[in-house]
Parts: C-alpha cells; sequence; structure tokens
C-alpha cells in the first residue's frame, strides 16, 4: 500500500470537516497517482484528433518528456494496442537527455492502432542506486538489504510479468533466502543487484506512482501501396490505337506488358462510366460537341447508367474483371477514379432530385473554377434537405461497389469541394470492410485543406511538386513535407502531369525537361505518377501560357506510337527498378540535402539507418545549358575524416570507382541525362 493510500483516511476526514465532497476526495486521488509527468509527446496529430500514419513494417517511434520530483529513477513504457485486441503491448522506453525518452515500435498488418504511455517510480532500481551510494561510501547497509528483500516479496505478490518471470524471480527469492540465513552480507548485495536481478525486476518490480498520458493517441497503419507507388494514368478510350475505334478493356489488357516493362505497379484510369450527353464537350474543350464525338469522361451519367455501371463501348463487367486479373498477373494494381460529379443526364437527378441544389429557374448550376467552365457537369449537394443521410450512403455504396469489383485503390476527383465530415465517415466506413483500400486526393488547392484531407483519411495528396522548378524552391517545398509535422500524416503523390496540368515548365523545356522530372518526382517522394504520353515528351499546348494539351484526350479519343522516336522509356525503366531494388527509395523521409556550389544542380542523399543503401542523387534543372561543379561527398554520414575514400558505383551507367576527399566535381551536358544516381559505401 503506497503511503498516499495510507495517508487517504486521515486526509478525508479533513476534507471532509472542511466542507470537502466525495468528487474533490477523488481528483487529489487522481492527482496523486499521476505523480510523474509525461508531456511534449510526439508525435501526435491536433491532440490525438487524427491519427499518425505509418506502413505495415515501418517504425513508429514516440517521443516524450518524462519526469519526476526528487531523485528517483523512473522507468517508462509505451503501449500500443490494435483494434480488435484485448490487451496492450509494451515495449521499454529509453532514455535520451534532458528528461527526452522515446520508444520504437512497428506494426505488422493495416488497421487501426492506438498507443499510449506509461511511467512508474522504480523503486527496486532506486534502491539498487542508493544502496550502491552508500556501500561506496562505507555505510553499513544491512539495512538496505532487508528492504531489498521485501521489494522482492512486494514484486511477487504484484503479479506482473509471465509464468517464467514468476519462476525466475521464487528462484532468486530462494537463493537470496539462502544468502541472508548464512549473514553473507557480500554475497547478497551482489545477488541483488547483479544484471540479471535488475532486468527481471524490471518486468516484475512493484511501479510506484503509475502514471499514464491521458490520450491514447490514434495511428493508422496503411499497405505498402499507400506509401510506396509508381502510377501510370491512362484512357482506356485511346488504347485501340486507331482514332476512329473507341478502345476497350481488351485493348488496355494488350498494353499491360508495355506497362509492366516501364516497370509501374498502379494502372489508374479516369472515370470509366457512361457520359452524358447533354452539354457534351467536343474537341479542345469546345461547348458543343459533333456528331459522334465521345465528351468528356468526367461527365458522368446517362440513360445507360451512373457511378455503378460502365460506358458501354469499354466493355462488360466481366470483361473488367478479366482486365483486373491479368493486371495482377502483369504486377499492377488497378486505381480507378471517384468523381462525384454528374452529367445533367445522370439518373440521380430524376431518381433523388433532392440530392441536388436546384436554382429559381428550375435548373442545376454547372460547375465551374474559374475561368474554367464545365457546362456537362452538376454537382450533388451534400447538405441538401434530402441528402443525409441517403446521399452520404449511396456514395459509399458505390465505393463499396467498386470494391467488390477488385479495385482497392482511388483516386478521389476534387475533394476539397466536398465536406470533410462526409470524407471522415466515409473512409472510415469502407476501411471497415477493407483496411487496405486506399485513397489519392486529387486537390491542388490551399495548404491547409489539402492537409486536413490527409488527417480525415486520405493516404496519398497531390502536392506542389509539380510546379515547383528552381532548386531553393523545391528544397524548401520538400524540407516541409519530410520534416514538418505534415510528414507524419500526408503523403505527397508527385505526379508530373495529369489530363488536366500540361506544366508550363515542360512546354519549352525539350526532352532534358521530361527526364529531369522524371528523376526528381521517381527519388524524392515514395508515391509519383505519370500521365499517358510524358514518356512520349508530349507537352503541345492549347494556347501560349496555357495549361492545357492541344487535342486533351479528355475530350477526343488519340492514338499514340509508344515507341516514337525520342521517348524516355528506358529512363522510366530505370528509375522504377532502383526504386524496386534501393530500400533507401521507400521511405520518403529520410531526405537530406547536400551541398553542390551550383544553383542549377539539385543534389540530395536518401539512406537506410544502417547506411546499406545510400544513394546521391544529382539532377540538373537547366534542361537547356551545361551545369557542373564542385559538391561535397558526405563523408560524415560514415564517420569518416574530410579526407576520406567511399566506394562509388553509377547506377546508370554501371561504372565503378572511388571518391576521396570531400569535395569532387560533376559536370551535365544536355545532349546527355540532366541526373546521376550514385550508390556510395565504404
Amino acid at each position: 500500500m503506497s503511503q498516499v493510500e495510507i495517508a487517504a483516511p486521515k486526509a478525508r476526514r479533513k476534507m471532509q470537516g472542511a466542507g470537502a465532497n466525495e468528487g474533490s476526495i477523488a481528483r487529489i486521488r487522481e492527482l496523486a497517482q499521476a505523480r510523474v509527468a509525461i508531456e511534449g509527446v510526439e508525435p501526435m496529430i491536433d491532440a490525438g484528433r487524427f491519427a499518425v500514419k505509418r506502413l505495415a513494417g515501418e517504425t513508429l517511434t514516440v517521443s516524450a518528456d518524462i519526469f519526476t520530483d526528487g531523485h528517483e529513477i523512473i522507468d517508462a513504457a509505451l503501449i500500443t494496442r490494435g483494434a480488435g485486441d484485448t490487451d496492450w503491448r509494451e515495449t521499454p522506453f529509453t532514455f535520451i537527455a534532458n528528461d527526452r525518452w522515446a520508444a520504437s515500435v512497428t506494426f505488422d498488418r493495416p488497421g487501426a492502432y492506438r498507443y499510449s504511455i506509461i511511467a512508474w517510480r522504480d523503486v527496486f532500481a532506486t534502491w539498487a542506486s542508493d544502496t550502491r551510494k552508500k556501500r561506496v561510501a562505507g555505510v553499513d547497509i544491512a539495512l538496505e538489504l532487508r528492504e531489498g528483500q521485501i521489494l522482492l516479496e512486494k514484486a511477487a505478490a504484484s503479479g506482473r510479468g509471465t509464468k517464467d518471470d514468476a519462476k525466475r524471480l521464487k528462484a532468486l527469492r530462494a537463493r537470496i533466502d539462502k544468502l541472508a540465513a548464512k549473514g553473507d552480507g557480500e554475497a547478497l548485495y551482489e545477488a541483488m543487484t547483479e544484471g540479471d536481478t535488475a532486468l527481471l525486476l524490471r518486468e516484475v518490480g512493484v511501479r510506484e506512482n503509475l502514471s499514464r498520458f491521458e490520450i491514447d493517441v490514434p495511428v493508422w497503419v496503411d499497405r505498402e501501396a499507400a506509401g510506396f507507388s509508381a502510377w501510370y494514368e491512362l484512357m482506356p478510350r485511346s488504347q485501340s490505337g486507331d482514332v476512329n475505334r473507341h478502345g476497350t478493356f481488351d485493348d488496355v489488357i494488350k498494353r499491360l506488358p508495355d506497362i509492366e516493362e516501364m516497370g509501374f505497379d498502379v494502372l489508374y484510369f479516369p472515370p470509366i462510366h457512361p457520359i452524358g450527353k447533354t452539354n457534351r464537350k467536343g474537341k479542345n474543350n469546345s461547348v458543343t460537341a459533333q456528331e459522334g464525338e465521345p465528351g468528356s469522361p468526367y461527365a458522368i451519367g446517362s440513360a445507360e447508367g451512373g457511378h455503378k455501371d460502365l460506358h458501354p463501348e469499354l466493355g462488360s463487367f466481366a470483361d473488367f474483371q478479366r482486365l483486373v486479373t491479368r493486371a495482377a498477373d502483369h504486377g499492377l494494381e488497378i486505381a480507378i477514379d471517384f468523381a462525384i460529379q454528374c452529367s445533367p443526364d445522370h439518373p440521380w437527378i430524376k431518381e433523388h432530385p433532392d440530392w441536388f441544389d436546384w436554382r429559381p429557374d428550375g435548373s442545376i448550376k454547372y460547375a465551374e473554377n474559374p475561368p474554367k467552365k464545365y457546362q456537362d457537369i452538376v454537382n450533388v449537394d451534400f447538405y441538401a434537405e434530402g441528402a443525409i443521410p441517403s446521399l452520404w450512403l449511396e456514395l459509399r455504396d458505390v465505393v463499396l461497389f467498386w470494391l467488390d469489383k477488385g479495385v482497392r485503390i482511388f483516386r478521389v476527383d476534387n475533394p476539397h469541394t466536398k465536406p470533410f465530415p462526409f470524407w471522415e465517415w466515409m473512409i472510415a466506413e469502407v476501411r471497415e470492410r477493407d483496411p487496405g483500400a486506399v485513397f489519392l486526393a486529387e486537390a491542388f488547392t490551399r495548404p491547409k485543406l489539402m492537409k486536413r484531407l490527409a488527417k480525415v483519411g486520405y493516404n496519398q495528396s497531390y502536392s506542389y511538386f509539380t510546379w515547383r522548378n528552381r532548386k531553393w524552391e523545391l528544397r524548401e517545398y520538400l524540407t516541409e513535407l519530410t520534416t514538418a509535422e505534415c510528414a507524419e500524416f500526408m503523403r505527397p503523390n508527385f505526379f508530373v502531369n495529369t489530363p488536366d496540368i500540361n506544366p508550363l515548365f515542360l512546354q519549352t523545356s525539350g526532352r532534358p525537361g521530361f527526364q529531369l522530372r522524371l528523376a526528381l518526382a521517381a527519388t524524392l517522394a515514395g508515391n509519383y505518377g505519370v500521365y499517358s504520353g510524358f514518356e512520349l515528351c508530349e507537352s503541345e499546348p492549347l494556347a501560349p501560357g496555357k495549361e492545357e494539351y492541344l487535342n486533351s484526350e479528355k475530350y477526343e479519343i488519340r492514338a499514340f506510337d509508344w515507341r516514337a522516336p525520342g521517348n524516355i522509356r528506358e529512363d522510366i525503366r530505370f528509375f522504377n527498378r532502383i526504386r524496386r531494388s534501393e530500400p533507401a527509395l521507400r521511405d520518403f523521409r529520410n531526405l537530406e540535402f547536400y551541398n553542390f556550389w551550383n544553383d542549377e544542380i539539385l543534389y540530395y542523399g536518401r539512406r537506410t539507418p544502417d547506411l546499406s543503401s545510400f544513394l546521391l542523387v544529382m539532377v540538373s534543372l537547366d534542361p537547356q545549358h551545361p551545369q557542373g561543379g564542385h559538391f561535397e561527398v558526405p563523408l560524415w554520414e560514415f564517420d569518416l575524416p574530410d579526407n576520406g575514400s567511399v566506394k562509388v558505383e553509377d547506377l546508370v551507367t554501371g561504372q565503378q570507382f572511388v571518391w576521396s576527399g570531400k569535395v569532387q566535381h560533376w559536370w551535365f551536358r544536355p545532349d546527355e541525362r540532366p541526373y546521376a544516381v550514385f550508390r556510395i559505401s565504404v
């Protein structure tokens, strides 16, 4: 019984005499027990409101300030539990410095977890420390030895530890009792303070003033595809090779070996549903479609169906299922677009008019993103009088429908224009069915909105990478993404282009520009993607200064020569190969920028904790001029002096050599590749 418990009856009598109530007494007991302070807990998102994110098998390191009054020795443990677990798992904390402690754990399967922290005054360790000091000072420790025996008795009565621990403790006590009976104080002291005894008592000893952090911090654990993936986006209708024939799922199947050869692992389709005819867009976003023009796939819904239906010219559900199966055979997972917008012909408008916001003239306002106008699209109203809960349930069921069809990855169109509460609820509902479902937020919007979407459940996020071209802005942005709090919950997907975004940089950079943007995306991010045509360096704009493609696939069927001269397929294959073979490229947060004394060359490293995979990447950001200069070899990462040496392998050419000394030189020519990737070792 602790001193607090012993003193409680007297304290109760005094407080009752002063008019104290039972609530006050309970509060005193609660505060008295929490004697060890636990502060500054990291990582924790918005005081535990949202989940910290990790991948299965990825390390979660929790740190905290843990301390107490006085000079007693304390100890602490990280406790973790999965959603279906009944017991908490303990991982010991390690003292770092200045009352800062840390512990690391991994979770082996996707799903919801929680962590918290417990800390206590370690009475046995304190006893051992104090007794040692007295012994060194020549003080008689006979009484201390008896106190140590009492602590062993209390440990036995506590019931802590495993059955094996109980057997070991019983054997230790028997040994201690024999030594005490013999009066062999020296042997008794040695037995009670040896290393094995200390380790055993950490497991079974009394935890005095056991204190617990007041929050169970949520953690969401994803499968690897949520944090490490290479996406290839294509329009299925443009895969026939003939602009006069609508492509089918079978045509996509024929392209699977080609996509596998480039090394991608996610094959993503924009909407594959029936397309409306009302206000259908024509070529190059013309407001009037000509006869036979296919319209935009984002104008979802027609007489043939809506979000749970397939565009009839693509094929049947049997065809789609065959595509999913064949894609898996080629190491590809199918992702589809979850675009909530509707054509004016969508069946929902007649079946559920109360899901829409009707204007005074009886029309529904079409979608706009000034200066862009989408006359062929109308949007549902999540807070319309009849929308809650029926619209929310229907949208959830759309995702579950495709989940049942074998789709586990969803790119969501414009999620920042839909309510955060809906996404938080819907994603949680889908995860109840499949914790491995992955959602990519296509949200090029304000930073806090992008981060909120990640907090409410999105596994991946589009990013500003598409518009970050200079060395200083890339360093600034990547430093934020990898070191700020958002690194704990937001995983960017560095798409180099999209059907909607023909980056201005690529319009004027030529082939070297495509190569360097590929190099950056593939080696800076865990997730990256390309929209088909990128490998062909396609960049002709709709008009000067417009980030739109001329003859965009969004409005017409295209045909391509996928091996046309000047393509960068070899570059894509190279980067996807090293992404799979080099563990250093799998952890998004391990990025470190190094010195290259040229503002046109970005130079950075990616490494595993044990340095067994250590890559240095150089990218010339100038696609038109020669660039080079001196750079620093990070010898200090290997604890080497400035005149030390490292082995180097050029992963592009396969050449091997040695860098001796911290300062070296490299040069890029615009008629050669604008990137270099080196593996270094000692």
